[in-house]
């Protein structure tokens, strides 16, 4: 197993985080997460199928993860939107289970399952009671080593996807404004598309396209399977290789392109919607998820955004009246992408007026970093959030496997709630001084237009 990056345990050699304040209360400082919770075994078949089991005997039910090492950054021009097809093709039956069978027997056995597409991994989840993992494991196993990819299937999933498309980005203002940020921030990486794809790529999309991502990408030696709770570690290991061990390994997976040009000036671009006000969206080039600013970040949107005491939430929402709506995205990936600011304003203010008033707040920011009552909370924020996902076998499941994905050892988010709590002013105004720069953003101005129906309606 390759190695990420390497966080220090907090101990001999670091300061430990003294007692914080909150409200004039003093709070003990935050308690680590215990390793020894975390028995995760460790395990990888002939095929190169990674298995990771972590059993937990207090309830008698168990998640299931697959995750495979692809997104819409394996993807080229011309089929964009591959990876997100897959999710739903992945539905369709294969060779012992046929169409519909995976949710019916899936569900007639107290399950659910359900999957997703970002612009690293593709994920399938199951949650069932323990006495359905060898079930599961068939179902899960079938569709790796034999998908049906027939020709009506893949029509009928286009529909679908064109569908998914057209309600989400093309009648939403906030999905065209997030495509539109993406296309401008990036020059030459892939995750300059959206993951649901071009609409012309998805029509373009062919059954021989299908097959060879198939053989490439859900190949054994491309995927890790979490399993987590009331399991017999022994026994589930030899369920897993009974099941999965004759499937064949695929080719050498290729390598994506990681390469963008620094960015040189800042970025503008303007787009007409049908729709009653304008919108803004501001995107800063961030760091990878693997680098030690990522948590920092973290910290610097929620406390910008997350909840209605939030800064730029307080300030453009309900003291100033600009907006409707703000919204600050964040989020971890395995080359560097984007700090997000999405703003739905108000009718008849314009998008310049909104973006003084970001640009002040995010230069107050980088100055003098956060109050210590926005800090902590947002610190707290963050780390119970962790916690959360923690104590519950899909959490587990979904987190553990994630940060595996993304910066190559599942045993970083233990330390992770570590690292939110030990943020410092000092770090914020450093990271914002770095990533908020305004001659390396974006922005998109989304400005209100008549739709096709009223121009013609007015000749």
């Amino acid at each position: 197993m390759s190695s990420g990056p390497e966080f220090l345990p907090r101990g001999k050699g670091r300061r430990q985080p003294s007692a914080a304040r909150v409200m004039g209360r003093a709070l003990a400082p935050p308690r680590p997460v215990d390793p020894r919770l975390f028995e995760v075994q460790e395990h990888e078949l002939a095929n190169g199928l990674k298995v990771r089991l972590l059993a937990d005997r207090h309830v008698p039910a168990v998640s299931l993860y697959t995750f495979f090492r692809v997104g819409s950054r394996n993807e080229r021009p011309g089929i964009t939107g591959i990876a997100h097809l897959f999710e739903h093709m992945m539905f369709n039956g294969a060779a012992r289970y046929g169409p519909k069978e995976f949710d019916r027997l899936l569900e007639s056995n107290g399950g659910h399952s359900n999957a997703y597409t970002s612009h690293d991994v593709t994920a399938y989840y199951e949650d069932f009671a323990a006495e359905a993992l060898d079930l599961v494991l068939d179902l899960e196993s079938d569709r790796m080593r034999s998908l049906a990819l027939a020709a009506p299937t893949l029509e009928s999933e286009r529909k679908v996807v064109k569908e998914e498309r057209r309600f989400s980005v093309e009648n939403e203002p906030l999905g065209v404004l997030d495509e539109e940020l993406y296309a401008l921030c990036y020059s030459a990486h892939p995750y300059r598309w959206p993951v649901i794809g071009w609409m012309d790529d998805i029509e373009a999309i062919r059954r021989e396209d299908c097959l060879e991502f198939f053989r490439t990408y859900y190949a054994p030696n491309n995927a890790t399977l979490w399993a987590v709770g009331d399991l017999d570690p022994a026994r589930a290991l030899a369920a897993i290789e009974a099941r999965y061990g004759d499937i064949p390994r695929g080719p050498p997976v290729p390598l994506p392109v990681s390469t963008e040009p620094r960015q040189r000036g800042e970025r503008r671009s303007r787009v007409r919607f049908p729709a009653h006000s304008e919108a803004l969206a501001v995107g800063y080039k961030a760091p990878a998820g693997a680098s030690p600013d990522a948590v920092v970040l973290d910290v610097i949107q929620y406390a910008l955004c997350a909840g209605e005491g939030a800064r730029l939430m307080r300030k453009l929402v309900y003291e100033q009246l600009l907006a409707a709506n703000v919204m600050v995205d964040y989020a971890w990936k395995v080359d560097r992408g984007l700090v997000q600011v999405l703003v739905e304003l108000n009718p008849k203010v314009h998008a310049e007026r909104a973006l003084q008033v970001i640009d002040r707040e995010l230069g107050r920011v980088a100055r003098r970093g956060f109050t210590d009552l926005e800090l902590g909370r947002a610190k707290g924020q963050l780390r119970a959030q962790v916690l959360r996902e923690l104590s519950t076998n899909n959490g587990r499941a979904h987190t553990l496997g994630t940060y595996e994905q993304l910066l190559g050892s599942w045993r970083a988010a233990l330390q992770i709630p570590e690292r939110y709590a030990a943020v410092t002013n000092a770090e914020v105004q450093r990271v914002a001084q770095e990533v908020f720069r305004e001659s390396a953003r974006s922005v998109v101005v989304l400005e209100p237009a008549c739709s096709e129906a009223e121009e013609a309606a007015h000749g």
